[in-house]
């Protein structure tokens, strides 16, 4: 830990001021159980610290960034300014804002995106995956901040950073880069990098998030015949045009194979729940009636 806070305060002497906040650390009971809580606690935050106590076995138990129900009750019972949950390997960041809202990777993104426009030191723009919520997408364009869609996976979204020389990215599950802090995804540098935006500008992380609209994201997993091809049916990707003519710029189709199982998975995007509902299945539909014929 204490490597880690001297790293912090000699490479960013003038960042990581966290006095004045109240912090809930979650560690998933995993790699940054010992240096977590102390880092924010030498950073100047008070801390509350919960999934500290590893056994070997349970590891992102009910705890961490795959599941934030602790953390969330945690901030409420402490009232805390915000919770930071990490997952076993501390390379993922969830969020919880003060009034329990999960604020996911993806609206970190877009926290760490605004902030470097408003302070002038955003370099290019940001790169998510083609799973990113559409309304960051479109939430980041209107701001003017571009926006690169890599495939699924932090190695995809670095080197989309390294091809357009860009400095941040990430992945709602809370994988995030910040290249102008470090060289690969690391939970505790990308939680100071938000906590810094916070504290900067005054703002909460939902104050950032008001311009946010998330549209609703339905998943369908289909299971399809061994060595069967979406790409290049034409009534699947007739369907998928169908829906994207009905949805016009408000709505998003992604067809994903999977790589270890017979399986496509079909996401539809869309502000209202009723229509992304509607095309998810319909597609998926022509999808196993293909796949069996």
């Amino acid at each position: 830990a204490g490597r880690y806070i001297e790293f912090c305060k000699s490479t960013f002497p003038n960042e990581f001021d966290l006095r004045g906040l109240k912090l809930v650390i979650d560690c998933a009971h995993g790699a940054a159980y010992h240096i977590a809580p102390h880092v924010f606690h030498e950073l100047g935050a008070e801390v509350v610290s919960i999934g500290v106590q590893p056994n070997g076995l349970n590891i992102n138990d009910e705890v961490g960034a795959t599941h934030t129900d602790a953390l969330r009750r945690a901030v409420l019972a402490e009232g805390a300014d915000y919770g930071i949950a990490l997952d076993g390997d501390a390379d993922r960041l969830m969020m919880i804002d003060r009034d329990g809202t999960l604020i996911d990777g993806d609206m970190l993104l877009y926290v760490l995106a605004r902030h470097r426009q408003d302070k002038g030191t955003l370099v290019g723009g940001a790169v998510g995956t083609l799973m990113t919520n559409l309304g960051v997408e479109n939430a980041l364009k209107a701001r003017g901040i571009g926006f690169g869609r890599a495939k699924v996976g932090d190695r995809y979204v670095l080197e989309m950073l390294d091809e357009k020389g860009w400095q941040i990215g990430g992945e709602g599950s809370g994988h995030l880069l910040c290249l102008d802090r470090h060289t690969t995804g690391d939970g505790i540098i990308s939680a100071l990098q938000v906590l810094t935006a916070v504290q900067e500008s005054g703002r909460t992380l939902s104050d950032f998030c008001q311009e946010l609209t998330l549209s609703v994201q339905v998943l369908k997993n289909v299971r399809i015949a061994r060595g069967f091809a979406c790409k290049g049916n034409e009534a699947i990707e007739g369907a998928v045009r169908e829906a994207e003519a009905a949805m016009g710029n408000d709505g998003r189709v992604l067809l994903r194979p999977s790589g270890t199982e017979p399986v496509v998975r079909v996401m539809v995007e869309h502000a209202d729940q009723a229509m992304a509902e509607f095309w998810a299945g319909r597609i998926a539909g022509v999808v196993t009636a293909e796949s069996q014929s």
